[in-house]
């Protein structure tokens, strides 16, 4: 970009960026960022002469809102544009309790090519900057008011991205702007061990969520090509000591495929994963992909998966599917392959 974007930068940063002195400016310019402003001119407490000044060092987002889809269940995804034309998106998901979550993207596209995910399909164009993870929450607080929690499961994997998540993380619980908590953020990996280990010594301390799928290592390396160089015994080690270096309890995630992952032997291979882990567990009923080999399982086959693991003691969610209707939902983020 000719120009750098302001989104992703700190106040102090903002300040040696645009070369602005007393330091309070970059604190002004940085709490107008997080109330989303879109231009220079909204920065009403800065001088005209400023404002024209900044307007020409800078620009306040390096990316741009492209299409706005609306499923009748309340969700809501945007396809935003990358300054080198790139389609991401990213989605608002609401709870029964009416509490709002922004579904951010890290990637554009996915190298981990999981079997039963379209953004998988698409291939892996580039990590995003930190910029264009803030941005994604910016243009989903503007759509749709404020948000509460924001979750890395969106495109892409986000441990093949850390530090620009972390920068993302740094300006969105920074105090002097949108001050969000970190227990209401979430990271979700496919299982990067190197990433787990990094995220426990370094942190930040947030809610971590691993795709399991399955407990079967052979199902997992067919359904998972991560597999094959993070395989299941590391990664059960690498997450207990995510949850006791953290403090955190750590969300197993699996994906239900119809005659796959729900019949006993996978029910007991999880329970045998899961046992002495300060896990929950988080089922999510497979989402119809037109161009993927695989079903979605019934009501009857999950609530069966769902009945044996709690038989042994296991704290599980099965999750209502939200964003279906615009292919919003869990695994459907990507309709664009990048070149």
């Amino acid at each position: 970009m000719e120009k750098p974007a302001l989104a992703g930068l700190l106040p102090d940063e903002i300040c040696a960026q645009l070369n602005l002195s007393p330091a309070f400016r970059g604190k002004q310019v940085f709490k107008w960022l997080s109330l989303g402003v879109e231009s220079f001119d909204e920065m009403t407490n800065l001088s005209k002469d400023l404002r024209a000044a900044l307007q020409e060092k800078a620009v306040l987002r390096s990316s741009s809102l492209n299409q706005v889809f609306r499923d009748k269940d309340g969700s809501v995804k945007l396809q935003i544009k990358t300054h080198d034309g790139l389609l991401i998106e990213t989605v608002l998901l609401t709870d029964i309790e009416g509490r709002k979550t922004a579904c951010v993207s890290c990637q554009a596209g996915c190298a981990m090519a999981c079997a039963f995910c379209q953004t998988g399909h698409l291939g892996f164009a580039r990590n995003l900057t930190a910029a264009e993870i803030v941005e994604q929450f910016l243009f989903l607080e503007k759509e749709c008011g404020e948000l509460q929690n924001i979750v890395f499961m969106g495109m892409g994997e986000p441990m093949l991205n850390l530090d620009a998540i972390r920068k993302a993380i740094e300006v969105l619980t920074h105090k002097d702007g949108r001050a969000l908590g970190t227990k209401r953020i979430t990271l979700s990996t496919c299982g990067i061990i190197k990433g787990i280990y990094d995220l426990a010594e370094k942190g930040p301390k947030i809610r971590l969520a691993v795709s399991l799928t399955t407990a079967d290592p052979d199902l997992r390396a067919q359904l998972m090509p991560v597999t094959k160089t993070n395989p299941l015994p590391d990664l059960r080690e690498a997450i207990d000591c995510y949850a006791k270096k953290s403090g955190r309890r750590v969300t197993l995630e699996a994906a239900l495929l119809k005659g796959k992952n729900t019949g006993s032997d996978s029910a007991r291979r999880m329970i045998d994963f899961a046992r002495g882990l300060d896990v929950n567990v988080n089922l999510i009923p497979w989402n119809p992909i037109e161009t993927l080999p695989f079903e979605e399982p019934s009501r009857e086959e999950c609530e069966a998966f769902v009945r044996e693991l709690e038989a042994a003691g296991l704290n599980v969610t099965l999750r209502r599917r939200r964003g279906a209707g615009i292919k919003g939902a869990c695994g459907q983020l990507g309709s664009t392959k990048f070149n």
